[in-house]
């Protein structure tokens, strides 16, 4: 197959996932590009959208024969944004993963396959985008088998959204205990947007990492 990466925010942190999945497709005998430009996307078989800021238009989806995204959510319930942070601040453990034909409305595209990932709630944000990323792969794997015989259900439910987080969400309360606040602890990018407080007018920032 002609398979498209396309990450328009190379800063993301999926980036180094996607570049392993290239490298297992390759190996698996398909033909692989790796862009950021939606100007540049091809034609092909299948255009996997990884981490993508903008939102591509109908036409460009006519180029591929497939035009897939994953979503940490039990869409339709979850659409939006960082779906995994904010349903682990819910203290949810049982993630549901989707793997979907993308659209030009955010999230609402017919869904070819789910399953589920399951946190023993020690896990920092690392760890569950590693997760995450083995279980989109397992997902896509299972789709590139059953093509061109794999069918896609529309969305059926009531729809809910997640927010943009932004770095203001990482804030901890100084008056709640670590244990109160340690969900928020475990979604914090240490780099990106770290856990800081205020105190006495002065902004501290935290950094979690296990003790291994």
């Amino acid at each position: 197959m002609k398979i498209t990466f396309l990450v328009d925010n190379l800063n993301s942190w999926v980036v180094p996932y996607a570049k392993n999945l290239q490298r297992t497709l390759r190996a698996l005998g398909h033909d692989i590009k790796f862009i950021s430009d939606h100007a540049k996307i091809p034609g092909g078989d299948l255009l996997l959208l990884l981490s993508c800021e903008k939102i591509l238009k109908t036409s460009i989806f006519s180029r591929n024969n497939y035009n897939l995204v994953y979503h940490a959510s039990d869409l339709p319930k979850g659409k939006g944004m960082s779906p995994l942070t904010w349903q682990v601040l819910e203290n949810k453990k049982c993630i549901t993963v989707s793997l979907f034909e993308a659209s030009e409305n955010l999230d609402e595209g017919p869904i070819y396959f789910k399953s589920k990932i399951t946190f023993k709630g020690d896990e920092l944000i690392d760890e569950m985008r590693e997760r995450l990323m083995q279980e989109y792969e397992e997902l896509l794997l299972k789709f590139i088998k059953f093509v061109p015989n794999v069918k896609a259900n529309s969305q059926k439910g009531q729809s809910s959204f997640y927010q943009k987080r932004t770095s203001t969400d990482s804030e901890l309360d100084i008056h709640k205990s670590i244990k109160e606040q340690f969900n928020l602890l475990r979604v914090v990018d240490n780099e990106k947007y770290p856990a800081y407080f205020r105190y006495k007018g002065q902004k501290y920032i935290l950094r979690i990492e296990k003790d291994e």
